[in-house]
């Protein structure tokens, strides 16, 4: 793997997530947006559009979702994502169709680092609640 798919993976092991509500401890679901594919950092116009496109296929799938941000501790780069009710290969999937590195999933409160286009091992990231930080509304992303 090279030095900036390295980085990315590392950037990912260190996410927090943005909710406005809180997740039942025993529900399993998968983490997944549609910004920046590849790694590639889009426009606020075409992560939108993505956005959008992703949100329309989960609904199309029929899995229950709700919106939340995916973001650096320091909270300098954001990323809209949807946490979804639906079971890990059927999340990887969508991962692959909307061009994404990894994808996280959550089973019992243990949050997992799962990768789609990249090749590495799915990486155990501790309690899913210790990453969660409660919001009143979710911040608007440009």
């Amino acid at each position: 793997m090279n030095d900036s798919a390295e980085t990315l993976w590392r950037y990912y092991r260190e996410t927090e997530f943005l909710l406005t509500q809180s997740l039942s401890s025993k529900l399993s679901f998968a983490i997944i947006t549609a910004y920046n594919p590849r790694g590639e950092v889009l426009t606020p116009c075409q992560n939108g559009l993505l956005d959008r496109l992703l949100q329309y296929e989960i609904d199309r799938l029929g899995f229950p979702y709700r919106a939340m941000i995916g973001a650096s501790q320091d909270r300098k780069h954001m990323e809209k994502s949807w946490a979804v009710a639906t079971d890990k290969e059927s999340a990887i999937k969508l991962g692959r169709l909307f061009n994404q590195n990894a994808i996280y999933y959550v089973e019992a409160d243990k949050l997992q680092l799962v990768p789609c286009l990249l090749v590495k091992e799915e990486a155990f990231l501790g309690a899913f609640s210790r990453r969660v930080c409660r919001v009143l509304e979710l911040p608007e992303l440009t």
